[in-house]
């Protein structure tokens, strides 16, 4: 099996291009990297790091902060004891935020909540910690399942972009993952020896329509890589970016 090292070398190409195509990073910047404990999110953080001390960073120098939003008071499983430990080898600040729900509020919470309440969070935390920037681990597959979630929902043709400003351009959500597939990251992860208990992993996580369509997309097979650049290509043009 190939090294970390070995696999990250081929994964920071397409950081890098994903960097200079979009502008997602300037010199003196301060990234809140949303750290959910899942491999998406633990690889970006460690590409990011990767990246600024290779020579594809170009000199580039940013600051990373780590947030990991804590749903375990509102009953989601408690991923600290997995996390904590990781995040302090990196030797890079961290914090981690509690996940808060509206009085009266279900839970657990469903996906589309959980998720609300979990940017809310990750978003709040970030511009208390200074940072104008906030990265997410989502990728190409990701980018490709909201395509045809957006589609066949909404009929609207859009999808995950690379780079969004929120508030006024107070806070810009960036996706340095988003040339890279869900199968590149999870050879990644397996090259690092990342595992989650499957008591830790959401319950909820392989239901919903998000899951259906991701299931969808890898019933294709060899023509997944096709579906997935013909949508991303498609979306593309429509949202213009």
């Amino acid at each position: 099996m190939s090294t970390p090292d070995a696999i990250a070398y081929y994964l920071l190409k397409e950081v890098a291009r994903a960097a200079r195509e979009f502008d997602l990073f300037a010199p003196g910047d301060r990234v809140a990297v949303g750290v959910s404990g899942g491999k998406d999110s633990r690889a970006l953080l460690e590409l990011l790091l990767r990246w600024q001390n290779s020579e594809l960073g170009d000199g580039l120098r940013f600051e990373l902060v780590a947030v990991h939003v804590d749903g375990s008071a509102v009953g989601l499983p408690d991923l600290r004891p997995l996390l904590e430990p990781w995040l302090q080898t990196l030797g890079l600040p961290y914090e981690i935020v509690p996940l808060e729900l509206k009085s009266g509020e279900p839970q657990p919470p469903d996906c589309f909540r959980c998720s609300f309440n979990r940017r809310k969070a990750l978003f709040l935390a970030a511009d208390r910690l200074g940072c104008a920037k906030v990265a997410f681990g989502h990728h190409a597959d990701d980018a490709a399942v909201t395509t045809l979630l957006n589609l066949l929902t909404t009929g609207n043709l859009e999808t995950l972009p690379p780079r969004r400003p929120f508030f006024g351009g107070r806070l810009t959500a960036i996706r340095p993952l988003i040339y890279l597939t869900e199968a590149e990251l999870a050879r990644y992860a397996r090259a690092r020896g990342w595992k989650v208990p499957p008591e830790l992993e959401c319950a909820r996580g392989q239901d919903g329509r998000r899951a259906q369509l991701a299931r969808f997309l890898r019933s294709l097979g060899r023509d997944q890589t096709q579906a997935r650049a013909n949508l991303w290509r498609a979306a593309r043009a429509a949202m213009r970016f």
